[in-house]
């Protein structure tokens, strides 16, 4: 018997929503597929004078609402099925947000750990060649994503400018500030959830200082840890992929950043400051207020979520509860924020880069915070609202937003368009 994708899996979301509006079929059988997604092998002279090979993908999953929007992840473990249903879910995230794009992602099946810092500009100049004519700054627009940062954007920018022989700071976000990059782009992500958590702080009864366990530490682990950390929250347990640590009377937020910067876990800061080992698997079920899964898909499922005791659960990674552990988490009073809206931090921030590209005109920090927390506390509070209204969880409510601007959007294309557009 054929296992469910994980495409599949994301669909259930959007049946949810559909059975909340009154939609056209039509509508909910275009967003079950991708429009187009394109598959090639980079090939790679490596230091040592050999080749290799890269698979790599990019999906534009709908463009009904604007040109697609999504990052580029460098992961052993990527999948084409994986960079559909990212693609999916960043059509509906960046409609939750009211942004003019559609959906999109990309990826190559590497770990970049493995590569030297020459190596690594050959593969991302090489994925840029590969994919020169499906991206363009009105027509797919990347940025990083796991793996993949600010230095491998820019090498992309200049490969696209020598393709073409001409600069377009607006094909890629999350570039360096140097090459017509965003002040605020590299904690957008965590910045605008710890925006949605302040502003619903109250409608979700949280304390003051709430203990805080995280799922991931790396950049939006990192500044998630740093923001709740400076309004007096606990961080009490925080893992990576090599193991995890905790300490009750709260973990010292600089040492674990020290030990990030100088390319350590966080396990190398045990025996430090109170700090003791944990397994990894076990930070879900840690006794505390907040839980951010900030990592990968997946990291609470149905065998964990029973043990969930957070009263709210942040998601800052993508897609990473399952749709059974949503169940339990509903069945047993935790609230979530869903990543198609808490994480939208960073693809909002990307929106303004390519704003500020596209009119050559760039905005100080202070604009950039005080655009993103109205624009996170405008879209929570709707969210917050039709979960109210319907008796739904924040994530069908999320949905259900999304889905009915994509509606409106593929209802005015026209039904002729609908398959062809």
């Amino acid at each position: 018997m054929q296992q469910d994708s994980l495409l599949d899996h994301a669909l259930v979301r959007l049946d949810e929503a559909a059975a909340h509006l009154d939609i056209d079929p039509d509508v909910i059988e275009k967003l079950k597929y991708a429009r187009e997604t394109t598959k090639v092998r980079l090939m790679i002279r490596m230091d040592d004078g050999s080749r290799k090979s890269f698979l790599a993908w990019r999906c534009r999953y709908d463009d009904t609402r604007g040109p697609t929007k999504g990052g580029i992840r460098f992961h052993a473990e990527s999948t084409a099925d994986e960079v559909e249903t990212l693609a999916f879910w960043m059509t509906f995230k960046c409609a939750v947000m009211n942004l003019p794009y559609g959906g999109g992602k990309g990826a190559v099946q590497v770990d970049p750990r493995k590569l030297s810092k020459a190596e690594l500009e050959r593969l991302s100049r090489a994925y840029m060649q590969a994919f020169a004519r499906i991206i363009g700054p009105d027509r797919d627009i990347p940025a990083p994503d796991v793996y993949t940062n600010s230095m491998i954007m820019g090498w992309m920018a200049d490969e696209y400018a020598q393709i073409f022989g001409q600069a377009e700071p607006a094909v890629i976000t999350g570039k360096p500030i140097a090459l017509g990059g965003s002040l605020g782009r590299g904690d957008a992500t965590a910045r605008g959830g710890y925006y949605l958590v302040r502003h619903l702080a109250d409608d979700l009864g949280l304390s003051k200082t709430m203990r805080v366990a995280m799922q991931g530490f790396g950049n939006a682990g990192q500044h998630i840890a740093r923001l709740l950390a400076a309004d007096g929250h606990k961080i009490v347990a925080v893992s990576d992929s090599e193991g995890a640590v905790i300490s009750d009377a709260g973990l010292h937020i600089d040492l674990l950043m020290e030990a990030k910067e100088n390319g350590q876990s966080v396990v190398s800061t045990a025996g430090q400051g109170g700090h003791e080992t944990l397994a990894p698997d076990e930070v879900a079920g840690v006794d505390c207020d907040l839980l951010v899964p900030a990592a990968l898909e997946n990291m609470i499922h149905e065998d964990n979520a029973g043990s969930v005791k957070a009263k709210l659960v942040l998601e800052l990674a993508n897609g990473p509860v399952t749709a059974e552990a949503d169940r339990i988490l509903a069945a047993n009073g935790t609230v979530i924020l869903p990543d198609i809206l808490a994480n939208a931090g960073g693809v909002t921030v990307s929106y303004f880069e390519w704003v500020q590209n596209k009119q050559g005109f760039y905005w100080t920090i202070e604009d950039i915070h005080n655009r993103l927390r109205a624009i996170m506390e405008r879209e929570g509070r709707a969210v917050w609202n039709v979960s109210r209204e319907k008796g739904i969880t924040m994530r069908t409510a999320a949905y259900v937003h999304a889905l009915s601007r994509l509606a409106e959007a593929i209802e005015a294309h026209g039904t002729q368009s609908f398959f062809t557009s």
